[in-house]
């Protein structure tokens, strides 16, 4: 169909068109007229997404996500929050509601599941464009009634978000406090252990005792040495056999003096054999006094060589004795090193348990608070006043539509008509009908008739009249 075609058609049948499209815009008009207005109220909230924690400072990165928005959208229209308007608009003790839920479900089911879903239809939940403002539009054919609704999905909106923020720090504070008072338990069990075993040794100062008697280890280990050093050299004393080349006898002032007597004595009972005889009493007094003063020599020797033998035997006694003492000092030692590291190993866990008992206190003192914080990142921006003009219907764009409508139906009447019954309406109809060349046209005499002279219009009426 070519735009002439068209065009002529819409000429033959423009009236049914017109019709149809006053049709629409009449019935339109009348519904219209006939709706119940409905009003809209709407509330603005606000979302804070770059402020950081006022508790921990800390900056929360899925508040920054792309789909962080989309989230408070889906928790605005959940179920939660519209079941938080009806407790807040006291919904469910309204006689009236009853009875519309009496009458739309015969009494089954749950009336706040019911009312929840009659919110949630008339809910529209919306964020600005490139803004982190949210918001929340409700309808009814109440304004006053709108304008509370819109208010309590805002503040319910706010109250659930706080519940939602404050119910993992309150599990959290719950948790750390129960941990909290099991640190503090094993606190005092690692220090009630450290005392026990501190009285049950005697333990004062573990550190101070075990370098006493470290101190007391040495020093028996020090005599022992010496001990062993002097026994070593009484007995190589007493090994050799001869009394006489011990240092203590040659060194020894009374046996060197007794020497000196005896060579003195010896020099002079040579003499005196020299001059007066041997028998001479003088020669028997020096030879007797001789025999004494050898005595006497051998004597003090025998008594070093003893004394050598006594200071051996004395030395290897006393050397037992070192011997066990520092056995036994050793041993001392050793089990004041053991309990001094079995005393490390309690302060260690005394230490544990307390780093264990801060940290938890720490963090059950930040739930605490986290869980007790009644701010969140939500604020209201705008409440919801009552609209004074109604949202639906709106009439005048209500009327454009059905002009529209209308027009496209009285558009596709006229052609459906014309496909119903044909008419040649054109050359090219014709082409189309007999599928034969067109040779000629004539005008129609209509358009002649307009378009003549008033002599010309004469001459066509009589030459009709003839004809």
């Amino acid at each position: 169909m070519t735009p002439r075609q068209f065009l002529l058609i819409m000429r033959a049948r423009y009236g049914v068109a017109l019709l149809t499209a006053a049709l629409t815009v009449l019935a339109t008009l009348a519904i219209s007229l006939l709706m119940t207005k409905q009003y809209t109220a709407t509330s603005a909230v606000v979302v804070d997404v770059k402020s950081p924690d006022p508790v921990s400072g800390i900056l929360l990165g899925g508040m920054i996500a792309p789909g962080y928005m989309a989230t408070q959208i889906d928790i605005i229209n959940s179920e939660r929050v519209a079941q938080r308007v009806v407790k807040l608009l006291r919904m469910e003790q309204d006689v009236a509601v009853r009875a519309q839920w009496q009458d739309a479900t015969e009494g089954r089911g749950q009336l706040l599941n019911w009312l929840t879903t009659r919110l949630q239809k008339r809910l529209d939940v919306k964020p600005e464009r490139e803004s982190n403002v949210i918001k929340i539009g409700y309808t009814g054919s109440d304004p006053d009634f709108a304008a509370a609704v819109a208010n309590a999905f805002a503040q319910a909106y706010l109250d659930v978000n706080l519940d939602l923020r404050l119910a993992p720090s309150r599990q959290y504070a719950s948790f750390f406090d129960e941990q909290t008072k099991a640190m503090r338990l094993r606190l005092e069990r690692a220090q009630q252990a450290l005392s026990s075993y501190q009285q049950k040794n005697g333990i004062v100062s573990a550190d101070e005792r075990i370098d006493f008697e470290t101190a007391k280890l040495n020093e028996t280990s020090s005599q022992l040495t010496a001990m062993q050093s002097q026994t070593t050299d009484s007995q190589s004393k007493r090994s050799t056999g001869k009394a006489d080349t011990v240092a203590e006898v040659i060194q020894s002032p009374l046996i060197n003096g007794l020497k000196a007597e005896v060579a003195r004595l010896n020099a002079k009972l040579q003499e005196n054999n020299a001059h007066l005889g041997k028998n001479h009493p003088q020669t028997q007094r020096a030879e007797a006094e001789l025999a004494t003063l050898r005595e006497q020599l051998a004597g003090e020797t025998i008594k070093i060589a003893s004394s050598i033998d006594t200071t051996y035997q004395v030395g290897k006694f006393r050397e037992q004795q070192l011997q066990d003492a520092l056995a036994l000092q050793k041993t001392r030692v050793l089990k004041l090193n053991k309990q001094r590291d079995e005393l490390n190993v309690l302060r260690r866990d005394i230490e544990t348990a307390q780093r264990a008992f801060e940290a938890t206190s720490q963090r059950a003192a930040q739930t605490s608070i986290e869980s007790q914080n009644g701010q969140t990142n939500i604020a209201l921006l705008n409440a919801a006043s009552v609209p004074l003009e109604p949202s639906r219907p709106r009439l005048t764009l209500n009327l454009l539509g059905a002009l529209v409508l209308g027009s496209m139906l009285g558009i596709g009447l006229a052609l459906l008509l014309e496909l119903a019954h044909r008419r040649v309406r054109s050359a090219d109809d014709l082409v189309e009908a007999l599928n034969l060349p067109v040779l000629g046209s004539i005008a129609s005499a209509t358009r002649m008739i307009r378009h003549a002279t008033p002599p010309e219009t004469a001459a066509i009426n009589v030459h009709g009249a003839n004809a």
